[in-house]
């Protein structure tokens, strides 16, 4: 059991009869994200990226640390925060004849000095990395002392960051920084960690929530190191959906916080946020999701924070119609990169066998089902090999569906097929290009950007030179969203019609960074006034971009994207796995940053494999070095297959780290047996079943459907705070609570057994653990837990 405050603590708080504000009907249904902002830096926020309304006709209310002035023309909002603050505060603003609150944190930054001591000479040499968006330029190094040491001083705030230097053309790591880690592009970054200004973290912990009559209590602790003085409710920051809950509601005893509310008042969906801020010092945001008047445990109704995503390529899959198998011909087209056979049939026929169901699946990210081109085109790189449009990027219809994988009716019965089973659809939009058969673009060729550039180059792969306007190849013209709102109306419809046309759940978006925002503004308020709302239907959308945090979560928002997918903490993820010289902590101090920017809870996409990404078991066999980020040549060479069967235990235990954190687990086909594959298209084999898996596939199987189920039957797994215990180099510990249970998980990628003692919060008073797979009963001794964890494997525990 949790536990519980004392009778005493319980009568006072009791005898509060003030109920919680009812966030005025939920006017505002958004819950509205924490803006984050610099000491003595404005920074500009759309208001629609906040929170939806029907008109934003908004009065912000005086702040005595932040200074707001509303654009109400541009919908624009600019935040001042004072020099001197730093913390967290709210924010009110009336909306409507009702008040409503936001939190805003601000941190102050520090001036850090890179130095590169010279070895030779470099005509021009700066600095970049995670901290500007890897701009090369930004950044010069001098040698102002004239002693062969070249600086730049930089303003970081607490937190990890990687960066290179760039000179002469070239980019190379800090030879003096042993630190590094793969960059996912065939090469490494160093690592600078600026640290917390405090010397202690503090945490508040989520302790209980219990029923006193009419009344609901949710009982926290603050555990204030390094800080001597108590708290008082100026610390606490505490927000029932977008409404501040009143003192009255909120009592103090020492470092235990309880806040109550009406048995009434919790009915519906609701969130409740608490955060203590002390001294400039934040905690974590304690986050309690309501579901039909209690905490979330999935039992009632599906929320996405519930998803388990499983990635499926059509065309290899599995092949249920023999009819429409026909591959295109052509003499230079290789089997690799024709079709295969896969179809909407296998995939409904494997619904109806239970296949997802017994893997623990709920959603199912179906590749683009457009109709493609029925001839090859060249690539444009060298070796310029020939391809089809098996993938489904290259679409030639708005609205046809690609007669190689069925047709309408029979997508809209693969839809109907999986709500049967209690599973979603998200359908893979392709929104930055068509191809060049298009009626797009032969009728409309304003509507898209130009393929040469002013300098006579062929504005052709220039990922981050020209993001929003480069084109994958000369035969996919890209939109000039910027340039024609035709186009921004039409894409942006045509997104709705595939929603309301077939029935699917939401979107996984293609090639996001390469689409300017207003699009995705667009197509969310769509979403928002003609199916979420009318509908009471909550629309998933989650994206697709390489880049740094600044850049990934410029799309994460209310009014824009629900997710990205999180390749930061895979980066890491996939090198302290497969790596024995990698530490976990590399790991934890990547989902610190990411907690920092998303949230303790979020919806965040955590892969191990994509179509896009050389496979997890290449690394983890030993096949490829982690910075070796293109292996297409040895894909279509040697391909790699699996040769040690201790390589299926490390992507087990992967698969335990990215069921159990914060996010949304994403299992691309194949990967939950350990399919293996270098570069596109060998990262796309045809799907594999029943006895065409060999016994270490068939027993990575089952061990997979193990954790996925667990990840499904405890909620703590889904909903809970994330308190790291060990992250050291084979060890990584932690425990997720929420108000339903704590789940304590280790993982061990020693290859030896580890005897792993663990220190528990006393605060939990914990008396025992149970084993959720052997249901072995741990003792626990003056908060002590000691548990031995077999080589490259894991535990999970429930504690009592």
């Amino acid at each position: 059991m949790l536990r519980t405050i004392n009778h005493i603590h319980l009568v006072l708080v009791a005898a509060l009869l003030i109920s919680c504000q009812s966030s005025v009907d939920q006017k505002i249904k958004d819950v509205i994200q924490p803006v984050k902002l610099t000491a003595g830096v404005t920074d500009t926020v759309i208001i629609s990226d906040m929170f939806y309304a029907a008109d934003y006709s908004v009065t912000f209310l005086p702040n005595e640390n932040i200074t707001v002035d509303y654009n109400k023309v541009e919908k624009k909002i600019a935040f001042t925060p004072n020099m001197d603050y730093e913390g967290i505060t709210l924010i009110s603003f009336d909306y409507d004849g009702d008040e409503f609150q936001f939190p805003v944190k601000v941190k102050r930054r520090n001036m850090h000095t890179f130095r590169l001591t010279l070895k030779e000479k470099y005509e021009s040499l700066t600095l970049f990395g995670s901290f500007n968006g890897w701009d090369r330029k930004q950044y010069p190094m001098t040698d102002e002392n004239s002693d062969g040491v070249l600086e730049v001083s930089v303003p970081l705030e607490p937190g990890t960051y990687q960066y290179k230097f760039f000179g002469d053309g070239k980019e190379f790591i800090d030879p003096a920084n042993d630190v590094k880690v793969p960059n996912g592009f065939g090469d490494f970054n160093s690592i600078l960690i600026i640290p917390e200004q405090f010397s202690e973290k503090t945490f508040l912990h989520l302790i209980n929530y219990s029923n006193a009559g009419d009344r609901v209590l949710f009982n926290y602790y603050y555990n204030r190191k390094g800080h001597a003085e108590s708290i008082n409710n100026e610390n606490i920051i505490a927000l029932f959906d977008n409404n501040e809950f009143p003192t009255e509601q909120i009592n103090i005893v020492g470092d235990d916080i309880t806040l109550n509310c009406d048995k009434d008042v919790l009915q519906g969906n609701h969130t409740i946020r608490v955060t203590v801020t002390q001294d400039g010092q934040n905690t974590n945001t304690q986050c309690v999701m309501i579901e039909d008047g209690k905490p979330a445990n999935n039992e009632s109704r599906f929320s996405w924070y519930d998803g388990v995503i499983y990635s499926l390529m059509i065309d290899r899959f599995s092949d249920g119609d023999k009819s429409n198998d026909k591959p295109v011909q052509h003499d230079s087209l290789f089997a690799k990169a024709n079709y295969m056979g896969g179809d909407l049939q296998g995939v409904i026929d494997k619904l109806n066998e239970g296949y997802f169901n017994s893997l623990g699946v709920n959603v199912l990210w179906i590749s683009p089902v457009y109709d493609n081109p029925d001839q090859a085109y060249q690539e444009y790189p060298a070796p310029h090999r020939w391809f089809s449009g098996y993938h489904g990027y290259w679409p030639i219809s708005d609205d046809r569906v690609e007669e190689k994988f069925g047709d309408m009716n029979k997508l809209k019965e693969l839809v109907t097929t999986a709500h049967n089973h209690n599973i979603k659809i998200l359908l893979d939009f392709v929104s930055n290009h068509v191809h060049e058969l298009h009626p797009f673009f032969k009728e409309h060729r304003d509507w898209f950007g130009q393929l040469e550039l002013p300098d006579g180059r062929l504005n052709l792969r220039l990922w981050d030179e020209y993001r929003l306007t480069t084109w994958f190849e000369p035969y996919l013209p890209s939109f000039d969203y910027d340039h024609s709102k035709e186009a921004l109306e039409t894409m942006t419809d045509n997104a709705i019609w595939w929603l309301n046309e077939t029935g699917a759940d939401g979107f996984r978006h293609d090639a996001v960074k390469h689409v300017p925002n207003v699009f995705w503004r667009r197509l969310t308020q769509k979403l928002k006034q003609e199916i979420e709302i009318p509908q009471n239907k909550s629309v998933y959308q989650i994206g697709e971009t390489f880049g740094n945090y600044d850049l990934v979560s410029s799309y994460v928002n209310n009014g824009q994207l629900s997710a990205q997918f999180n390749f930061e903490i895979y980066n890491i993820a996939q090198g302290a796995f497969t790596d024995p010289n990698v530490s976990f902590a590399a790991v934890e101090s990547e989902m610190e940053k990411t907690f920092s920017v998303y949230g303790n809870l979020h919806l965040m996409g955590n892969i191990m494999d994509s179509h896009d990404k050389n496979r997890f078991m290449v690394y983890a066999d030993g096949d490829l070095d982690l910075s070796q980020w293109s292996a297409i040549e040895e894909g279509w060479n040697n391909p790699p297959k699996v040769d040690n069967p201790s390589s299926y235990n490390k992507a087990e235990l992967y698969m335990a780290f990215m069921m159990t954190i914060p996010g949304l687990p994403v299992i691309y086909y194949g990967s939950e047996f350990g399919m293996t594959g270098a570069s596109d298209p060998d990262n796309r084999r045809m799907m594999r079943f029943d006895d065409e898996l060999n016994q270490y596939e068939k027993a990575m199987l089952k061990e997979v459907s193990v954790i996925t189920k667990l990840r499904d039957s405890h909620s703590a797994l889904r909903y809970g705070d994330f308190y790291p215990l060990v992250a050291n180099e084979n060890i990584y510990s932690y425990i997720r609570s929420d108000c339903n249970e704590r789940v304590l998980v280790v993982l061990n990628k020693n290859p030896k057994t580890e005897q792993v003692i663990l220190t528990l919060p006393n605060e939990y008073n914990i008396q025992q653990g149970i084993d959720l797979v052997s249901g072995e009963i741990i003792s626990v001794a003056n908060n002590e837990l000691n548990l031995s964890v077999d080589g490259i494997n894991w535990r999970m525990v429930q504690l009592n």
